[in-house]
C-alpha cells in the first residue's frame, strides 16, 4: 500500500511524521504532550510548521466521513474545529495495515472541559459550560445538522468575556439534513443529558467537582437551556398592527442571546389587525460581526459585547457621538485597545488572548474603582494586572495538549 495524504493545504512536513508507527507510540519529540484523555480512539497532538495539529487515529471510512463534515460545518460557519487532513494506506515495519489518521487545526486558547475542571474553577463553571453547549446545539440544529455523539468531552471551550463559547470537535457521528424533525432534536437532547450526567459524575468521583452539585440536575439544565433557546429562536408571535415596536423588542431579545436577525417572515390577517412575525434566518455573532466590521478584531460574541461597551464609553467620554462610527473605532483601537494589549511581557503573552485579557482588564478596572472609590485609568489597571493577576494564571494557548487526567488541582494558587 502507498501512503496517501489528503489535504487542501499540503505540507512536505507532514511526511516527515512516523506514519510506520501506531499513533500511541509515536516518539515524545514529534509531539506537542503526551494526552491520555478519554476519547474512545487514540489521539496526538503534534507540532508542524508552526501550528499545532491533532491527530485521531480511526478506520479510513470513518476518517474520509468526518473529514468531509468538519468541511461542511465550516463552509456553514459553524462553530467547529477546522479540518486539515486524512493520511490513509499506512502500514507498520512488517507491513501490516494501519489505520487512517484524521488531522485538525488545534484550536487556539481553547479547552477541554476537563482541563477546565482540573484549574479548580469557581463554582457555577458547569452551568456556564451547559450553558455555552446548549448555544451551539442550538446553532447546529438551526442549520440541519444532527450530532448523535453530543457531550462535553466531543466539546471544546474558549473563554469568552467571562464565559464560554462553545466548539464541536467530534463529528463522526453528525449527520446533515435540510431540517431536523422535532425527533431528531428530542434524540440529540436525550443524549446531551445522559453523556453529559455521565461525565459529570466522573469529575465528581474524581473530586473535581464543587460539593453539592448534582449532576444529574446539570445535566437537565441542557434541555431546559436549549428549549428556551430554540423558542426564542423559532416562535411565531402575533400582536396588534398598533404594537409594532414589538418588532424591534423581539430583535433586541435575540441580539441579547447572542442572535442576530437577517430576515423577518412578517404576514398580516385577512382584515390586516394584526402581524405575525417570526425569525426566518438566525444566526449567532450580531456583536462580533459588528466589531469586526468597525476595527478588524475577530473574537468571541461575549468579548465583541464587551469590547463595543468600551467603544461607546470611549464614545461618549470624547463627547465624539456626532462622529462618523469608524472612525472613532480607528481611534479607539489605536490608542486604547492596542497599546493595552502590548503591554503584556512575551513570557506571558501564552496566558490568554488579547480580546479576553483586554476584558479582564476591563473588570480589574472596576474593582480597583469600586475599592477606592473613583475611575482608574486603564494605563494603571493593566499594569497592576500585568504585575499581579496575569502571571497565576495558566498558559492557556495550548492547554488542549497537556495530559488532562494527571493535571493537579490547582486552588487559589496551592496545590492541595
Amino acid at each position: 500500500m502507498a501512503l496517501q495524504i489528503t489535504t487542501a493545504r499540503p505540507d512536505p512536513a507532514l511526511l516527515d511524521l512516523p506514519w510506520s508507527t501506531p499513533l500511541e507510540d509515536w516518539p515524545e519529540h514529534h509531539l506537542a504532550a503526551l494526552p491520555r484523555g478519554i476519547s474512545r480512539h487514540v489521539v496526538r497532538f503534534v507540532r508542524l510548521s508552526g501550528r499545532v495539529l491533532a491527530v485521531k487515529e480511526i478506520k479510513e471510512d470513518i476518517a474520509r466521513r468526518e473529514y468531509a463534515m468538519l468541511r461542511n460545518l465550516r463552509r456553514l460557519d459553524q462553530p467547529s474545529v477546522e479540518p486539515f487532513g486524512i493520511v490513509s494506506g499506512r502500514v507498520d515495519a512488517e507491513g501490516n495495515p494501519l489505520d487512517a489518521c484524521l488531522l485538525t487545526r488545534h484550536l487556539k486558547f481553547s479547552l477541554p472541559y476537563r482541563a477546565l475542571f482540573s484549574q479548580g474553577l469557581r463554582p457555577g463553571t458547569e452551568t456556564r459550560l451547559i450553558d455555552a453547549l446548549a448555544v451551539l446545539l442550538v446553532r447546529l440544529h438551526l442549520m440541519g445538522f444532527w450530532w448523535g455523539d453530543v457531550s462535553l468531552s466531543n466539546t471544546l471551550f474558549r473563554r469568552d468575556a467571562g464565559s464560554f463559547a462553545a466548539y464541536l470537535v467530534d463529528a463522526e457521528t453528525g449527520e446533515l439534513f435540510p431540517r431536523l424533525s422535532d425527533g431528531q432534536r428530542a434524540h440529540d437532547l436525550d443524549i446531551a443529558r445522559v453523556n453529559i450526567a455521565g461525565e459529570l459524575m466522573d469529575l465528581q468521583a474524581g473530586e473535581l467537582l464543587d460539593e453539592g452539585v448534582d449532576p444529574v440536575a446539570i445535566s437537565n439544565r441542557i434541555v431546559t437551556r436549549y428549549e428556551e433557546l430554540w423558542v426564542e429562536l423559532t416562535e411565531t408571535e402575533e400582536f396588534d398592527t398598533g404594537e409594532r415596536w414589538r418588532v424591534e423588542e423581539r430583535i433586541r431579545r435575540l441580539n441579547a442571546l447572542g442572535f442576530d436577525v437577517d430576515e423577518l417572515a412578517i404576514t398580516t390577517d385577512i382584515d390586516g389587525t394584526s402581524i405575525s412575525i417570526q425569525p426566518k434566518v438566525v444566526d449567532a455573532g450580531h456583536h462580533s460581526r459588528r466589531l469586526l466590521r468597525l476595527t478588524g478584531l475577530d473574537v468571541g460574541e461575549g468579548q465583541a459585547r464587551r469590547l463595543l461597551n468600551d467603544l461607546d464609553s470611549y464614545r461618549a467620554g470624547t463627547e465624539r457621538q456626532n462622529d462618523d462610527e469608524e472612525i472613532v473605532a480607528h481611534d479607539w483601537l489605536t490608542r486604547i485597545y492596542e497599546p493595552i494589549t502590548r503591554r503584556v511581557p512575551r513570557e506571558l503573552s501564552g496566558k490568554l488572548e488579547p480580546a479576553e485579557l483586554f476584558h479582564e482588564v476591563l473588570e480589574h478596572r472596576w474593582y480597583m474603582a469600586e475599592r477606592e472609590q473613583h475611575d482608574v485609568a486603564i494605563e494603571r489597571a493593566i499594569e497592576d494586572y500585568v504585575g499581579s493577576i496575569l502571571p497565576t494564571k495558566p498558559d492557556e494557548v495550548s492547554v488542549v495538549g497537556v495530559d488532562t487526567v494527571e493535571m493537579p488541582v490547582i486552588v487559589d494558587g496551592r496545590r492541595p
